[in-house]
């Protein structure tokens, strides 16, 4: 169950508190999840959002469910007592991420190094897996590639989400599973960039004045909620603080303005497709030269090893 940063005050454990209280009224009306998503007009997965203190309702929600639950001063009192604005650290972040993932209506994201999941190619995304924590484990390899490709589905269609994507330059110059990995990944990524959906525009290593320290991503709600997430080394993390959005959304405008723009990007990718494409007959070529080269080695060796002279028949 996801945790907040603990320190003197409230903390996550009074929005777990909340959300319990409403699970319990909602049960003692007889409402199932989905009867009183219904009647507030919400989908079914932000009432167990609620319900899992993950979310924080507005408070005209607030006031429909005191009125519909019968526990107007409860909720009331609880609501005020709960520090909705801590940051959320939990092992299970990417779980909670998948969540939001799937039901956000827009994502916009900074990737520095790695190119970003959602727009990884089944022989990068399986490469980026080998020189993991899963190296070695080809089942493993294979059901952690399925499961990135799976989330890609709400995106990458005509009528998707929107996503808004900046890619550091070195997300098309780190060189991962080799050049034709790198050719095959530049070529989805062009496909990728047709979408109505996807924007996506390429931070040069020159001219950027905005610093973002950490690959991030800045996700809508239906609801309007927003949310920003970043990882450190092992963990992610994800708030909802109106402060840290404001902040990092404004990081994110300024950076998307020292950008090329989306046709100036395009190009880049491009470019970059056909060097892979070299790089890649060269690769090619060089194998070719040393397996020739191998084989004459084996001839010539065959050709200089000692006659052994075979049986003579008697007489």
């Amino acid at each position: 169950m996801a945790q907040r940063k603990t320190g003197h005050g409230p903390t996550a454990s009074s929005a777990i508190m909340f959300g319990e209280e409403i699970r319990h009224a909602r049960a003692a009306m007889g409402y199932r999840q989905e009867d009183l998503g219904r009647k507030m007009h919400l989908d079914r997965t932000v009432i167990s959002r609620m319900e899992g203190g993950r979310r924080k309702p507005s408070l005209e929600e607030l006031a429909q469910l005191g009125e519909l639950l019968n526990a107007t001063e409860l909720l009331t009192r609880l609501y005020g007592w709960v520090d909705w604005s801590a940051a959320i650290e939990h092992p299970d972040w990417f779980q909670e991420r998948a969540e939001l993932e799937a039901l956000a209506v827009g994502l916009r994201v900074y990737q520095d190094t790695v190119m970003y999941g959602l727009l990884q190619c089944r022989q990068y995304a399986r490469a980026v897996f080998e020189t993991g924590d899963a190296a070695g484990n080809p089942v493993e390899v294979e059901e952690l590639t399925n499961a990135r490709l799976s989330r890609q589905g709400r995106f990458l269609v005509p009528d998707g989400p929107l996503l808004v994507v900046i890619l550091g330059e070195s997300t098309i110059r780190t060189v991962i599973g080799g050049p034709s990995v790198m050719r095959a990944q530049m070529e989805h990524l062009l496909r990728v960039a047709q979408l109505p959906n996807v924007v996506l525009h390429l931070a040069p290593f020159a001219d950027r004045r905005t610093l973002i320290k950490t690959d991030m991503v800045l996700l809508e709600l239906p609801d309007g909620q927003r949310f920003v997430y970043s990882e450190s080394l092992e963990r992610g993390h994800l708030s909802d603080a109106p402060a840290s959005v404001v902040k990092y959304q404004r990081h994110y405008d300024q950076l998307r303005g020292e950008c090329l723009s989306e046709s100036d990007s395009l190009q880049r990718f491009a470019e970059a497709l056909e060097g892979f494409k070299d790089e890649e007959q060269r690769a090619r070529r060089s194998r070719l030269a040393e397996e020739q080269l191998q084989r004459q080695r084996r001839r010539g060796l065959h050709r200089g090893s000692p006659r052994i002279p075979g049986p003579r028949s008697s007489a």
